[in-house]
Order: structure tokens, then sequence, then C-alpha cells
């Protein structure tokens, strides 16, 4: 193959600064927020509309080079990650908000805009209308990455976030797809009307499909009303089960709030350092309630959940409905990873589900796997849901610790798998739990998996190796005593 010849077309479809190939430049591609993958890609490309995405893809497709589709990077399960000399196709330069139609509730944007730029956006279209302070809308998923990822991202992996136990996940918001397929074709799942509903649930298939169908260029979002009350419930207790409690209690009691999470009582040390929020340090666990609603509806939540905390002895429990106060709230759990850096050079964000009422036994079990692999584990994660996140902290640097923190993560997965959950929540599968899919799925699930990835990618040129196993490309997987990741090292 003529690299040079690539490149060289590459640069004429989207400009000089559009395209890069040195290795320098590479090595800020070579993983995403799983560091334990990492693949160097032959070239970056950054093309800026659908127009150019087709037109490169055809270019690559044409040379028989693998394509990987990039957002901002922010995924945690190494599923952008460039293996095999592929080239990366970034959609962060497709940042147009095309259009926002506030009577009928959707935007159309780029793959490349920020999740929580389409709610700045809107706030603004609203101001500009003149409909401000009415309620208003917005775009209901937020991922604690919003600042950063990119919609077509959340898409892509089918992302959660702290409103997910209410509101759904990304799939939820999304009401069409625009997909650049292997061949450059155009795929568009919508019609010209607004409900058309017709044949198969393709914007369904295609969120979570991790990249491994096609590259995302545009999507049609559903804007949610805001909900007429807020409050935001912070109670501290003495211990994990406590806090598991009054989850399971408030679940029992048919209250439904907008999130349910938890912070272990490391990363309440390690937050309180950081940001110093006025925590106790010697909390076990820490829970956020947000419940939203009609106001008359909250105030009762409200009063329920203070006292099923109550029940479960909070040692400490406060609650707020100002923006200020509970921006202060969220911002404590959206920032807790950043601080994760003040105790350790590393960390590895595992992603499981299961069922709540088997928190307290999960995370005991949890406890006991990092002392058996000799390894510090700190929680953060959607309680209200399930969605379990240990954090293993680790040195990157040290093969040893790697192999332990792999081994820790199969164990745990496994552990979660036994005990009815899944190997994933909203993270996604990627690379790094590619050989657990057998584990989930018996082999007719996985050979239909298989027939859809060929239905839209027939020689598995987008992706390839993520997600679903690949005949194609063999790859050494990131499994315990795996002495490299695929295509490059651990």
């Amino acid at each position: 193959m003529d690299w040079e010849r690539v490149i060289y077309r590459l640069r004429v479809i989207v400009g000089d600064g559009g395209v890069l190939a040195d290795r320098d430049e590479l090595l800020v591609y070579e993983c995403d927020g799983f560091p334990i993958a990492r693949g160097l890609p032959g070239a970056v490309v950054f093309p800026k509309d659908t127009d150019q995405v087709v037109r490169c893809v055809r270019v690559l497709s044409g040379h028989g080079v693998s394509i990987v589709p990039r957002g901002s990077g922010t995924g945690l399960a190494g599923g952008c990650v460039a293996f095999d000399g592929g080239v990366t196709v970034s959609t962060s330069r497709m940042t147009r908000i095309e259009r926002i139609d506030l009577r009928n509730r959707f935007a159309v944007v780029q793959a490349g805009v920020r999740n929580a730029a389409l709610s700045e956006a809107v706030a603004a279209a609203e101001r500009a209308a003149g409909v401000a302070g009415e309620g208003g809308l917005y775009f209901s998923p937020n991922p604690s990455s919003q600042g950063v990822s990119t919609i077509g991202g959340n898409a892509a992996t089918n992302a959660g976030g702290i409103n997910t136990l209410k509101h759904g996940v990304t799939c939820s918001h999304i009401l069409g797809v625009e997909m650049v397929l292997a061949d450059g074709s155009v795929l568009v799942t919508r019609g010209v009307g607004l409900c058309d509903g017709i044949g198969p649930d393709l914007p369904g298939l295609l969120c979570g499909s991790e990249g491994t169908l096609g590259v995302i260029t545009r999507l049609w979002c559903r804007l949610s009303p805001k909900p007429g009350a807020v409050r935001t419930v912070c109670a501290v207790f003495g211990s994990t089960d406590e806090a598991c409690g009054a989850v399971g209690d408030v679940t029992a009691a048919g209250v439904v709030p907008a999130a349910m999470e938890m912070i272990d009582g490391v990363m309440i040390r390690v937050v309180e350092e950081a940001f110093h929020y006025g925590f106790a340090r010697d909390a076990a666990a820490l829970l956020l309630i947000e419940i939203d609603g009609p106001a008359g509806a909250v105030e009762e939540a409200l009063e329920r959940v203070l006292g099923i905390c109550r029940a479960n002895r909070a040692v400490e429990l406060t609650h707020c409905a100002d923006e200020a106060s509970r921006a202060r709230l969220w911002h404590a759990r959206k920032h807790a990873f950043g601080a994760i850096g003040r105790i350790s050079r590393s960390y590895c964000t595992q992603d499981a589900c299961i069922p709540p009422s088997k928190l307290p036994e999960a995370l005991r079990q949890i406890g006991r796997i990092g002392q058996r692999y000799g390894m510090k584990i700190a929680n953060v994660f959607h309680a209200g849901d399930g969605n379990v996140h240990p954090i293993l902290l680790f040195d990157e640097d040290d093969p040893e610790q790697v192999q332990r923190v792999l081994a820790a993560s199969q164990e745990i997965l496994e552990y979660c798998i036994g005990i009815g959950g899944t190997i994933t929540g909203e993270h996604g599968v990627g690379v790094e739990k590619l050989h657990l899919m057998s584990r989930m799925f018996n082999p007719a699930t996985m050979d239909t998996f298989d027939r859809i990835k060929r239905a839209f990618d027939p020689d598995r040129r987008i992706n390839d190796g993520k997600l679903i196993p690949s005949d194609r490309l063999v790859v050494e997987l990131l499994r315990p005593g795996a002495i490299g990741s695929p295509g490059g090292a651990m």
C-alpha cells in the first residue's frame, strides 16, 4: 500500500491541518480513558461534515485501511483505540448544532457536538425566542464527562449518566441517526416526519454499537421539559451497608429519584482533600439523591426519602433546592474521578450492572477481591440502577500491577455476571471486555451479533475487534496473563 498516497488524498479532502501523521502527534490518540489498551493509529483525520467523512471513508476502504471512529476519546473500554495500523476518523471538529426546534422539542446536531453544549444552545435559543424562564427544555442525558464528551460518542456507547435512573440512557433521547457505512454510503434512519416509526428500530440498534457498524455523523435529539421542581439530598452514613439499605428502601417505597449516586469512604476523603466541600472525612458512604417533577409531588417524595435515610441511620442529612448548592454537590460527584490523581498514578474504572438488591454483598465482595490482589479499590457509582464502578488504583508503568488489575477486573466482572448482572452498564465492551462476551451470550446470540456486523460492514473495516469478536483481526485479548494489548504495549 502507498501510505504517502493515502495521507495525501486525505489532506486533499480535509486540508493540511485536518490530518495528523507524525508519531509525536499520534501518541495523543493511542488510547482512550482505558490506558491499558494502547495502539498507535497510522493517522488521525478530522473531517468537518458528512461529505468529508464519506470521501475519507471511501479513500481508506479503497486502500484496505481499517477505520476507527472516535469522538473526544473519553470512553473507558478501549473502544476507539486503533489497532492493525488503522486510521482514526475523529468527529471532534463536527460541532455544528444545525437546528433547534423548540415547538416540536428536538434538535439536529453533528456528531462532535459536546453533550453539555446542546442544553446551553437550547437555553440561548429560548432566550432569543423570549420563552426563557417558563421551565424550558434541555437534553437530558448527562454523563460525568458531559463537558467534553460528544453526543455521537454518547450514542455509540449508549452512555448513561446521573439521570439514567429516571430518564433513561442515551438511546431514549435519540430520535434518528445518520451514519456513514464502510463503502461510503450514508444511512439515515429518519424520514421527513418527526414520528415516522417505520420499519425496524434502527436508532435503537445503532445506539450502543460502539462504532462497529459505521461512523455516526448526525443525530436527531429529543429535548425534554425541565422539571418544575428539583431537590437534592446529601446523606452521610457510617457504613456502606446502611447506605445501600437506604437505596433499596427508596426503591421499595415506589419513589423514583432522577438520580441516586453513592460515593464510598475512600473517594469521600479524596474529593474532600481536593475540593474542600466540608464532607466528613471519616464517613463510610455518601448518597446524593435528586428528586424532580411537579413541586407538590417533589416535596412529598422528599419527605419520604429523608425519612428512609433517617431510618437507615444517616449520621448527617441535608437537602437543598437552590441551583448553586445543588451544583456544588454535583460538582463533587462529577469531579471525583479527576481527583484520583492525588492518590494514584493510574486507575481503571470497571463498569458492571447488578440487581440493586445485591449492592451490599457486591461491595463487600469487590473489597475482598481488592485485598486478595493487593489493590486499593474506590467506588463512585449509580446506586439506584445498580451500575457499579469499582475504581482500581495502580501504576500503569509496572507490568506486574497491570496484570493484577486485569485479573481483579475479570474476577469482579465474573462475580457480577454470577449474581445476575452484566459486564457493562454504560461504558461499553470495547476491547476491554471482549473476552467475556461469550460468558454473557450463547453461541446463537453471538452469531446474530456477527451477522449484524457483516450486514453493515461486510469486509470488517470499521472498528473491527471491538464489541464483537473478530476472526479477521486476531488480537491478544485483555485477559489475565496477556503479554500485551492489541496492537500496542500495555
